[in-house]
């Protein structure tokens, strides 16, 4: 069974920067999407950034663009989300996702703090 684990959530200031790590399990990593969202406190869940399978191309939600930097290891069959210079709106819980499948982590928390 297809299984995604992340890690690498916590607290960080505004401004501060944070990388979270999703390591994917029993599938075929190397040929797939992969994707990051967002779900902040009362709001939906949204598409924060995507990388593809090689080469690697990346594409970003406009709210992120500029502070957010997506990357995978396929080596180690893990994609990763870089915050940096994170605001207050960056909070939240993120979910890494195969592609637009049904498969999703469970989301690490990142919280913000001033």
């Amino acid at each position: 069974q297809v299984q995604l684990v992340e890690s690498g959530g916590g607290l960080v200031h505004p401004g501060g920067s944070l990388t979270l790590s999703c390591v994917a399990h029993r599938f075929a990593f190397s040929g797939s999407e992969m994707r990051w969202y967002r779900q902040s406190l009362g709001k939906e869940r949204e598409w924060v950034a995507s990388i593809s399978k090689r080469p690697s191309i990346r594409t970003y939600a406009d709210s992120v663009k500029v502070r957010s930097f997506i990357y995978r290891d396929d080596a180690e069959d893990t994609v990763y989300l870089q915050l940096n210079r994170v605001t207050l709106e960056g909070a939240g819980v993120y979910y890494c996702r195969v592609g637009d499948s049904n498969f999703w982590g469970r989301g690490p928390q990142v919280s913000v703090f001033s």
